[in-house]
């Protein structure tokens, strides 16, 4: 990649950051970008038709995932996406006058939610994993509550402070979530005991090392815990669960979370703020993926469904009806 493309890559991941866009956003997007640029290695960028972007799209689609070398459609979206912001931004910065990306869409997805949904059986054994009987086993299993009481991301765990938790009120608020956007979301009473028996007996432990820190959860050397950290515990609590068949990760707690709220009739608007979903068909994908009955639901629901009134009241009396109705075309 010669010098001028590299310096217009990383004018654009410091708009992204201006713009409020999230680190993961932006390492995969910059990712991505700098993939396409060292692979096709454009002198310059004014010379990409669309033409040639409608090609580089094309191929993208030459192997399948069973190749080895080929993508997902959900890896495909990505670099699309990536191209489509970079090429905007030359645009809007007068670097080009023609966007090549403008008429290229995104391939479409299916908006379906993994397999692995635990079962209620299976996030027991999983729970009962970490051995309460050590300060880390504590902290563990308070972990993995918060993840199944709340559905919240693991970026959002790590970043919570013990500002972000109310214990008499049974509510977190995460800040700056996905899409940089906060929210408060209940939490049920196993992970208000947990959270209680951690804050006030474990962290203060912990944070002898580090008594300036308001980071929620730490390690034993009182530094926050990592993502990477806390993902290996959940696969090695799963593995110690005899959960093999499953891919089990922190985002596997969401999707469970979502589902039993979805499976026993909870507003789809509600579990959305829940999520922090910034599209509601996000949600929805819940309700078609997991088969429910949305016919059982309205009729359990809606007020109409409940009035008892015989068929034979509310028929309509064609006979009675008036000359001219009756005949109207």
């Amino acid at each position: 990649m010669n010098d001028t493309n590299n310096k217009l890559l990383f004018q654009f991941t410091e708009n992204l950051r201006i713009r409020g866009r999230s680190e993961g956003t932006i390492k995969a997007y910059t990712m991505q970008i700098r993939h396409f640029l060292e692979q096709q290695k454009p002198s310059d960028l004014k010379a990409i038709t669309s033409t040639d972007m409608e090609s580089w799209v094309a191929s993208l689609f030459d192997h399948t995932k069973e190749d080895g070398n080929g993508y997902t459609t959900g890896t495909i979206c990505l670099k699309v996406r990536s191209l489509k912001r970079f090429f905007e931004f030359l645009e809007s910065s007068n670097i080009i006058f023609i966007n090549p990306m403008e008429e290229i869409k995104e391939p479409k997805q299916d908006k379906t939610i993994p397999r692995d949904i635990l079962t209620k059986l299976e996030i027991t054994k999983l729970l009962d994993q970490p051995n309460l009987s050590t300060r880390t086993g504590i902290r563990d299993r308070t972990v993995l509550e918060l993840f199944y009481s709340t559905g919240i991301r693991l970026q959002e765990l790590c970043k919570l402070s013990i500002f972000d938790i109310d214990l008499q009120g049974k509510m977190v608020r995460i800040n700056q979530g996905k899409g940089r956007k906060d929210r408060v979301v209940p939490m049920g009473k196993h992970a208000v005991r947990f959270l209680r028996e951690y804050i006030t007996k474990i962290r203060p432990k912990f944070s002898k090392k580090n008594r300036k820190s308001r980071v929620l959860f730490l390690s034993r050397l009182a530094t926050p815990l990592s993502n990477q950290v806390v993902g290996l515990m959940i696969r090695n609590c799963a593995k110690s669960a005899g959960l093999t068949n499953k891919k089990v990760s922190a985002h596997t707690f969401r999707h469970t979370f979502a589902s039993v709220l979805v499976k026993n009739g909870a507003d789809v608007v509600a579990v959305q703020k829940m999520l922090g979903h910034a599209d509601l068909s996000t949600t929805q994908g819940y309700i078609r993926t997991l088969g429910v009955n949305l016919k059982k639901i309205h009729s359990k629901s809606h007020p109409r469904e409940k009035d008892k009134v015989s068929r034979k009241s509310i028929k309509p009396d064609i006979k009675r009806m008036r000359p001219e109705y009756a005949t109207r075309k």
